[in-house]
């Protein structure tokens, strides 16, 4: 069972490491896909700059050396004229097995074999011409192309033309001359294509190089937003759990020091301050009061237990009431309550806990139209002496507030400083502390 539970925990911390960093992923992703058609594209560009470069020397080429064939008739240099023309021809096969439809592949792969291209350049050849042949510059770029084609064409023939006249004797200057006059011609005619091609694929391979640039800027830009967003959500997140964590610890921190039902401090917290107050040699004459109700038991049996935690609520709003922002109240347990006043003379001490009498002997509580008396037996002491441990001075208060109640409760008794000297407070109000 625990093995289950650690292994569907385990899954779970993945599924959410998983989902904390698919967003990531999908733009990385996203911007190496990016990144790979870019350098495809600028790559297949490339290739037919390159493949230009070749087609256009070698029609040259062609021309040059059937020229020199026209005047020499060389069989070497008519040989070279064949060679020179068997590149811009393959070229112009292979744009036409792409042309076709279906495509023929394998046909533009050996058609660009032959136009003296790299074999790992052809693949992009093929997939630019197949995928891109509608982008403006490209097809500017393959009208200029295709206009060479009755040029290649009257070239192809030409080079017959000459060798068949050649077979037959030296040919008449006047003949001679006008055949060189015509290569010249497609010469230029071949030059000005060529130079148009170069030009429209510059200036689409300068489009796209922008272009893509842009592109790879906008998504590496959303990338650095996303990391931004993503790590501003994970601090948030973390801030929180923070805020959730230390309210939190406040809570069972309060919980840990206060009663659950009056929200006084608890025996704990109590007796953890006055031991400070005990520890603070020079902070003066200490009061402390011990209150206990009476007849609180009755309220119970007769009314049940949810009367007399209202009981125990209204007592204990009453005994905060007035009081200092350093004195302490706290609930003991069950009906006591009890008081740290410090910086108290016994006297004023002795005030407080006759106006605390008053005020609850003054207090109507009534449940199911039912009334009941509340009265306190309250005993006091005074600690002067900061030299007696929390057990005595607790002591001394217990023993008061006994002797309240054996005397017939409802009063407020002082104990004198000896564990057994208690003495009936008789102080008048007036003198009470501001």
């Amino acid at each position: 069972m625990f093995r289950r539970t650690a292994t569907s925990v385990e899954g779970r911390c993945f599924l959410h490491v998983i989902k904390l960093v698919s967003p990531f992923v999908m733009v990385v992703v996203l911007q190496a896909t990016i990144a790979g058609f870019s350098l495809e594209v600028m790559s297949s560009v490339r290739a037919y700059v390159a493949g230009e470069a070749l087609w256009s020397r070698s029609q040259k080429n062609a021309v040059y050396f059937l020229n020199r064939y026209l005047h020499s008739g060389e069989a070497s240099q008519f040989a070279q004229y064949q060679a020179a023309l068997a590149v811009p021809i393959g070229d112009e096969f292979a744009r036409w097995a792409l042309e076709r439809d279906p495509v023929d592949v394998e046909a533009a792969r050996t058609g660009f074999l032959q136009g003296g291209n790299h074999p790992d350049d052809v693949p992009g050849l093929i997939w630019l011409f197949r995928y891109f042949n509608r982008v403006s510059f490209l097809q500017d770029a393959i009208r200029e192309w295709a206009a060479t084609d009755p040029m290649l064409l009257e070239l192809s023939v030409f080079g017959e033309l000459i060798r068949s006249e050649l077979e037959n004797g030296p040919i008449q200057d006047g003949r001679l001359q006008f055949l060189s006059s015509r290569l010249s011609e497609l010469n230029t005619q071949f030059t000005v294509h060529a130079q148009r091609f170069s030009a429209v694929l510059g200036e689409g391979s300068r489009t796209i190089k922008v272009t893509l640039t842009c592109v790879n800027i906008v998504t590496a830009a959303a990338l650095i937003l996303l990391l931004i967003w993503h790590t501003r959500r994970l601090v948030l997140q973390r801030q929180a759990f923070e805020n959730a964590l230390h309210a939190e610890t406040q809570r069972l921190a309060w919980q840990a020091s206060h009663d659950w039902l009056t929200g006084l401090s608890n025996r704990r917290a109590f007796e953890a301050r006055l031991q400070s107050e005990l520890d603070n040699a020079g902070a003066g004459a200490l009061g402390l009061i011990l209150l206990d109700l009476d007849q609180f038991k009755s309220v119970n049996d007769s009314c049940g237990h949810l009367a007399g935690d209202r009981l125990l609520r209204e007592v204990s709003r009453l005994l905060q009431q007035n009081r200092h922002a350093h004195d302490l109240v706290a609930r003991l347990g069950g009906d006591e309550f009890a008081l740290i006043l410090p910086q108290c003379s016994p006297f004023d001490a002795v005030d407080i806990a006759e106006q605390l009498r008053r005020s609850l002997e003054l207090l109507s509580f009534a449940w199911d139209d039912r009334c009941f008396a509340v009265t306190a037996s309250i005993g006091v002491t005074c600690i002067v002496d900061r030299n007696i441990t929390l057990e005595d001075a607790m002591r001394r208060a217990d023993a008061a507030c006994y002797r309240a109640k054996e005397k017939g409760r409802n009063r407020v008794q002082v104990e004198s400083g000896s564990l057994g000297a208690v003495a009936v407070a008789t102080r008048p109000r007036e003198a009470a502390r501001a």
